[in-house]
């Protein structure tokens, strides 16, 4: 059976590993344990941090760093799935990156392939913007600014347009992300390369600034204190982006003064967020099609991760076919 280890940074190779076994007793959980087996899977900005990263010492553990995936039940404990139904699955860790592998079945959620698998698949990340948009009291008539057009902020833009903003003006250095961004719910964009968002933004909002503003860069090129600039007195900052450990040089003292709300979001519940937003997908509420630029078998796996990184030919969510899928 096949796994992916990433031996040093920028490197990810295929190796042969045993096969999962069932805990004799389970997991302490009431839902079970499952064996899965991924078919379809697509990579994440979290995901970079394993492959590409300055944090981590190499070799990174079997297994990272895979994440959005669906497949089907292998085998099973207690009664929630049964052996051949397809899920979606959210492993511990980001330890996905295997032909199969053992995962409580609370984190799998039962998957329905409407329009297709690909679009589908995409309620995984959509989930998580879900969750973090249920912080925000009310986007109806709301000046939205999402700072970063990568994968998550295109899905922002969907989002938060099916909410009710009134503008949502994407932001982003990459001239051609912002291409996509006017597919998927932009009123306006800005490449901050090129032009000053701040200006821009004023502008746009006759001075106000925008009433929400959406971090979704994070890591090391974080953009908390341009979110602060582009962020009215009384206004919110939803911090999704995943941090570093430390975030040195932020201007808190303008936040303050600007009384600027700022909130965070991570863990996404199953039951709620994950369902939602396959059903979001499923009715046609929105349109993730647009997203879905790229395709690799697993054996391709090193071109995925690079392509990814480097956001070549328009890369926005790279998909990764498992050799089950292509079996099907």
């Amino acid at each position: 059976m096949l796994a992916g280890l990433i031996p040093e940074r920028g490197r990810i190779e295929l190796i042969d590993v045993d096969e999962p076994e069932l805990s004799p007793q389970g997991l302490k959980s009431p839902a079970g344990e499952i064996i899965f087996e991924p078919e379809l899977a697509c990579l994440c900005g979290s995901d970079l941090p394993f492959f590409d990263g300055d944090e981590h010492e190499y070799p990174i553990q079997v297994g990272q760093s895979l994440h959005e995936m669906i497949g089907r039940v292998v085998a099973q404990q207690g009664s929630r799935y049964q052996i051949g139904d397809r899920v979606l699955v959210v492993p511990v860790e980001h330890l996905g990156l295997f032909e199969r592998y053992t995962v409580d079945a609370a984190r799998a959620v039962p998957f329905t392939a409407k329009p297709n698998d690909a679009c589908a698949l995409l309620a995984q990340p959509l989930g998580t913007v879900i969750y973090a948009l249920k912080k925000i009291p009310d986007l109806i008539d709301k000046d939205v600014v999402i700072v970063g057009q990568g994968p998550m902020g295109q899905f922002f833009n969907l989002a938060v347009r099916n909410l009710g903003a009134r503008q949502i003006i994407g932001v982003d250095k990459c001239a051609a992300r912002l291409e996509t961004s006017k597919k998927v719910g932009a009123t306006a964009t800005i490449c901050n390369a090129t032009e000053d968002p701040v200006k821009r933004i004023a502008e746009l909002t006759d001075g106000q600034m925008a009433d929400v503003v959406i971090e979704v860069v994070g890591h090391r090129d974080q953009a908390l204190n341009l979110c602060i600039d582009l962020c009215r007195k009384f206004g919110r900052i939803l911090f999704f982006g995943v941090p570093e450990p430390e975030i040195n040089n932020v201007r808190w003292l303008d936040m303050f003064f600007k009384n600027i709300t700022i909130h965070t979001s991570v863990h996404p519940d199953f039951k709620r967020d994950f369902p939602l937003a396959m059903r979001w997908i499923n009715e046609g509420r929105v349109d993730v099609s647009p997203l879905i630029t790229h395709t690799y078998s697993l054996a391709d796996i090193q071109t995925a991760f690079e392509v990814f990184r480097d956001k070549k030919d328009g890369a926005q969510k790279v998909f990764v076919e498992f050799p089950a899928y292509r079996k099907r």
